[in-house]
């Protein structure tokens, strides 16, 4: 099959565990945000939102919040990263979860792809969820009821997991 730079990104990219702590300049994370927006949506409702926290005050409460649900307890559940995109969506949203997904999918691919690291953090439902998530969205004028999707970390890789782990057989039906 021939490869361009779509197919090398999804099939190059790797979660990143360990984050330099230099800042990504707002340009670069407005790209990986924009790739999020552009996401596909059920009946193209565009649901998800997607809160960027660079402060650091902010990603480190987060990242406080997130480890209290965080059944390995550790420290710092993002990794050191200094930005972290959270998605949440309307809680009423049909396809909240979906649409969600595929806008951290984006986001993953984007950043992979303007040479930065990224990871996929689960627990954004048990964040937002919490009373401590909510009083974050009331206080960035977000009313409603809000379910937490995922948060895609981002920055400098302080390494990087080029090990390509083998695909497992019989996954795939064709008829």
């Amino acid at each position: 099959m021939e490869q361009n730079e779509v197919l090398d990104a999804i099939i190059s990219r790797r979660s990143c565990k360990s984050y330099k702590g230099d800042a990504v300049p707002t340009e670069t994370i407005d790209k990986i945000v924009e790739a999020g927006l552009f996401a596909a949506s059920g009946m193209n409702r565009q649901s998800p939102r997607i809160i960027v926290v660079t402060d650091r005050e902010t990603r480190d409460a987060l990242s406080r919040l997130n480890a209290k649900y965080d059944p390995q307890k550790r420290k710092d559940p993002f990794y050191n990263a200094p930005v972290v995109l959270c998605v949440i969506t309307p809680k009423d949203e049909e396809f909240a979860v979906y649409d969600g997904s595929l806008v951290i999918g984006n986001m993953l691919l984007a950043a992979h792809s303007l040479g930065l690291g990224s990871c996929w953090i689960h627990r954004a439902r048990e964040m937002f969820d919490d009373a401590e998530g909510k009083a974050l969205l009331a206080r960035l004028g977000l009313s409603g009821e809000y379910v937490g999707i995922g948060n895609c970390v981002i920055g400098y890789a302080e390494k990087q997991n080029a090990a390509k782990p083998p695909r497992k057989d019989g996954r795939v039906f064709r008829v």
